[in-house]
């Protein structure tokens, strides 16, 4: 496969949280998707350091149509901190104490439950506790939201609908997995859209077209002409001359990650049907086939009106990081 210009470090840690073997037997997590109980005294939560959590854990997640906090938050002072929080799915716990001989963040996994993340940080001042959420902040969003994936995948693994990946595969040459639920409803020789609808629709895209050999193949430019040109193609609206493409009130933003072997740009933005009014929120991975020679899209979108998004964006786009080469026949 060919490299990418990769900004990838964070995901190094974040595959640890929630993703380790469990030695011993634990109970199930307990907690909603997208909350994380933080414990912490209750001075410094009302002060600075509390500001400082909340503008990395709470800031308002992005290309989404209403305002929706990243997560939700639960404060708990650590006297009160017993086996009924313990338990939950995601725990930042704040040791500040002048005593401590060691400062730093500590990344666990299955402490009190399975499968668990709980990040530590340990600090002799609450000013020192400031520096190190700011300075660790997007490898510690990252590892809860990446706990929040695995998850997400390893349900999707246990209840999955097993007739789709091979059809995906048979276009693609791989496929993301998909849980009970979801539908194919369209493959041609180079697209395929599966989704689960049941008064919303969370759908997938899963694409390809020729590469052009050139650090070209990934410039947001080039990944949103031809996801315009493919959905226009492939996608149609309800009335006559509609069809979904990409919305420009808000412009999409590209980043490139490193992920289990795979190298991808992630596009994130919002999709809306042309000559209609509907829309929503999307994310995009577009990577190279496993022989260069084309640009493979799997894409995640929503629509959910009179709802919110954030926690069906988060299902959908989950799914695709369980995307994995078929094997081979032989």
């Amino acid at each position: 496969m060919k490299k990418l210009a990769l900004f990838a470090a964070v995901l190094l840690v974040a595959v640890s949280c929630g993703n380790k073997t469990t030695k011993k037997l634990l109970p199930s997590v307990s907690g909603k998707a997208g909350e994380i109980i933080v414990v912490m005294d209750k001075t410094p939560w009302e002060g600075d350091l509390g500001g400082v959590v909340r503008e990395l854990l709470a800031c308002e997640t992005p290309y989404l149509a209403q305002r929706e906090p990243l997560y939700s938050l639960v404060h708990v002072v650590p006297s009160n901190f017993v086996n009924l929080f313990q338990v939950h799915r995601n725990l930042v716990i704040y040791d500040v104490d002048p005593q401590l001989q060691e400062e730093g963040i500590q990344y666990l996994s299955d402490v009190w439950a399975h499968p668990q993340c709980v990040i530590k940080v340990n600090a002799q001042t609450e000013a020192r506790a400031i520096e190190l959420t700011r300075e660790n902040g997007e490898v510690i969003s990252e590892s809860i939201e990446q706990a929040e994936r695995n998850r997400i995948i390893a349900n999707t693994r246990l209840y999955e609908e097993g007739s789709i990946f091979p059809e995906v595969a048979e276009v693609i040459g791989g496929s993301p997995h998909f849980p009970t639920g979801y539908k194919l409803k369209k493959k041609t020789s180079d697209f395929t859209w599966t989704a689960y609808e049941k008064g919303t629709i969370q759908g997938v895209f899963v694409y390809k077209y020729p590469a052009l050999g050139t650090e070209e193949d990934f410039t947001l430019e080039n990944i949103i002409a031809n996801r315009n040109r493919v959905l226009q193609q492939n996608v149609p609206g309800m009335l006559e001359n509609t069809y979904m493409t990409t919305g420009e009130f808000l412009p999409p933003s590209e980043k490139f990650i490193h992920y289990k072997n795979f190298d991808f740009a992630q596009v994130r933005g919002f999709w809306e049907v042309y000559n209609d009014f509907m829309g929503g929120p999307f994310v995009s991975h577009s990577f190279y086939s496993q022989d260069g020679k084309e640009v493979v899209v799997a894409e995640a979108f929503v629509y959910a009106p009179r709802y919110d998004k954030r926690q069906y964006l988060r299902q959908v786009e989950s799914l695709l990081y369980s995307f994995e080469w078929a094997t081979p026949k032989e």
